[in-house]
């Protein structure tokens, strides 16, 4: 009798741990599909870059996805590495994976223009990041005040005592439209104050190396002239690296933009005289919130906004201030915001850091 009465109990317990373990795997699976369910909830954002050459993209990336999650975004980046056929393809991928928004940093509008109007006909915002999409009817354009840009580099020569001068223009690629921009702003700092412009040169891709090349194999060009400005400090490095090896740097007045951190030694060093500070954590915390107001449909700031004329399109445009900087004001700009580490910025020269 007690053998029946223990085997009655230990069928009884194994039904009931069977009914619980099928209890359990249903919360779980409950739990999972809930899960996933609040996964598929969140904005979906792709971010196509150029590539990591540049010092400033890994900033702006790294500033964009921190505020997008902040904001209960998910952001997808893809490196194109300088390849427009390869960012065509990172933003056909981002078509098919029905991304709520894509963020651009083109590479060459004309490879990708077909690929952006998909992107709009399916329902995606577009925004063009840094640099206009040519020919492309985007959702928003953000980028910093790029003519304005040109004109505090030639605003820099001018202050230096360039009038009368001449110079050279090593410029960016051209296929990237806010170089046109920065030449404007420039050259009409050098038309008004009669300076002479000995040549204009593009750096396809933004290779610096095509720079420094250039320096090496115009030294009649260089040697004639008064200052070189460059379209951004990528290339001063290469210029003021080819200039030291001719025993011209310091000689040679060298204006830059990006505020890269060898930019601002070089600045207290006395081998370059400016550089354009672009505070790119407020871009890329607008573009971020911008990004995530287009996807829940909701209006943008239309008072901070303005137009941008993109081939007869008109995009809505949010400009970033820039920042002229010289060894007169880099204490203010760049250290005490925290762009860069005072120590990093007079690591070559410490007897000038300020106390």
């Amino acid at each position: 009798m007690g053998k029946r009465i223990r085997r009655v109990i230990c069928v009884f317990l194994l039904a009931f741990l069977t009914v619980m373990s099928f209890s359990g795997c249903e919360k779980e699976s409950a739990k999972a599909d809930s899960s996933a369910e609040k996964e598929s909830d969140k904005i979906q954002i792709g971010m196509c870059f150029d590539s990591f050459v540049i010092e400033r993209w890994q900033r702006d990336r790294d500033i964009f996805v921190s505020t997008a999650k902040e904001l209960g975004a998910e952001v997808n980046v893809q490196n194109a590495n300088g390849d427009p056929a390869q960012q065509k393809q990172q933003i056909d991928y981002f078509i098919k994976k029905g991304m709520d928004v894509i963020v651009i940093i083109t590479i060459d509008s004309e490879e990708i223009l077909e690929s952006v109007e998909k992107a709009r006909e399916a329902g995606i915002k577009v925004i063009a990041y840094d640099r206009p999409i040519a020919g492309a009817d985007a959702d928003l354009y953000i980028s910093f005040d790029n003519e304005k840009v040109g004109e505090m580099m030639g605003n820099a020569l001018m202050k230096k005592g360039l009038s009368s001068g001449k110079v050279l223009m090593l410029c960016g690629s051209p296929t990237d439209y806010n170089v046109p921009m920065v030449e404007s702003g420039f050259g009409k700092v050098m038309e008004e104050n009669k300076i002479l412009v000995l040549d204009v040169f593009h750096a396809d891709g933004w290779r610096a190396e095509l720079a420094g090349d250039y320096i090496y194999e115009h030294m009649d060009l260089v040697e004639q002239a008064d200052a070189i400005m460059c379209g951004n400090d990528d290339l001063a490095s290469k210029v003021v690296h080819a200039l030291s090896e001719k025993r011209l740097a310091g000689k040679k007045l060298v204006v830059g933009q990006d505020a890269d951190l060898e930019a601002c030694q070089r600045i207290v060093e006395g081998t370059q005289l400016m550089t354009v500070y672009k505070p790119i954590e407020k871009l890329a915390q607008k573009a971020a919130q911008s990004a995530v107001r287009l996807a829940k449909g909701e209006k943008l700031m239309e008072e901070e906004l303005s137009v941008y004329d993109n081939d007869g399109k008109e995009i809505p445009y949010l400009k970033i201030e820039p920042v002229s900087v010289t060894a007169d004001n880099i204490d203010e700009v760049i250290i005490k915001s925290g762009f860069h580490l005072k120590e990093d910025v007079y690591l070559n020269v410490p007897g000038k850091m300020p106390k």
